[in-house]
């Protein structure tokens, strides 16, 4: 991937992977089930949606709705039967009942991916202490980025904390990128690569026609412009 922004979509099968990346998407992430906000997909969707496109593909390993890691047995399960069908990039992330990250889920997966580079979803936006969150997983292998919207409530409230993240950039437990995601629009775009911020996921907001539809190549478009688009300085 080149030193350009990241524009990640969220895809539900090959129509709208190749959509996405007609559109000038980089990267998808392939879940199934919107209603319970992204699960994971069968391996039989992510090999077809694999052949479909030839840009990078994150899988999600949820199996339910929440942050709890539910059936850790049934997700390990998943996971490498996933593995096996090639992906190579994936998407988690679990909490503990009191708002910790759930270590023990997470290196259970992370022993099934092998090294794979990975995503720390928006379990992020609802954990009890966000700096420590980021220490206690520094070390895990493969992290490379948080998906977050900075607040559970999403990117309207959590622009602050992004930015001050941003900031932080290379610190023990910053070094992954920071991926915004979590009701992102457009008019949030200038305050966010002002602050350095350089990698945005869309769901959504590539769906014009609302979830029932596919992803519009036209309207990932739009954001593709809007995360290149040369930045103005302030006051200009």
């Amino acid at each position: 991937m080149s030193d350009r922004a990241v524009l990640e979509v969220i895809a539900l099968d090959e129509e709208d992977a190749v959509a996405a990346q007609a559109g000038g998407a980089d990267r998808l992430e392939l879940v199934t089930d919107m209603a319970a906000d992204g699960l994971t997909p069968s391996k039989e969707r992510f090999a077809a949606v694999r052949a479909a496109v030839d840009i990078p593909l994150r899988v999600m390993l949820r199996l339910t709705d929440g942050f709890a890691a539910g059936d850790v047995d049934a997700l390990v399960g998943r996971a490498a039967e996933l593995r096996e069908a090639g992906a190579e990039e994936f998407v988690l992330g679990f909490l503990t009942a009191d708002g910790q990250p759930d270590l023990v889920a997470v290196e259970r997966l992370l022993a099934v991916i092998d090294g794979c580079r990975w995503t720390f979803h928006r379990a992020i936006d609802r954990c009890a202490d966000r700096d420590g969150l980021r220490k206690l997983l520094a070390d895990l292998p493969g992290l490379d980025t948080f998906l977050t919207a900075g607040a559970a409530t999403g990117v309207d409230d959590g622009l602050r904390v992004l930015a001050a993240e941003a900031s932080r950039s290379g610190e023990p437990g910053y070094e992954p990128r920071i991926l915004v995601g979590g009701g992102l629009r457009l008019d949030h775009l200038p305050a966010l690569r002002g602050a350095g911020l350089t990698a945005f996921h869309i769901g959504g907001a590539a769906r014009p026609r609302g979830w029932a539809a596919p992803v519009s190549a036209e309207a990932v478009a739009v954001w593709r412009g809007a995360v290149d688009a040369p930045l103005v300085p302030a006051g200009d």
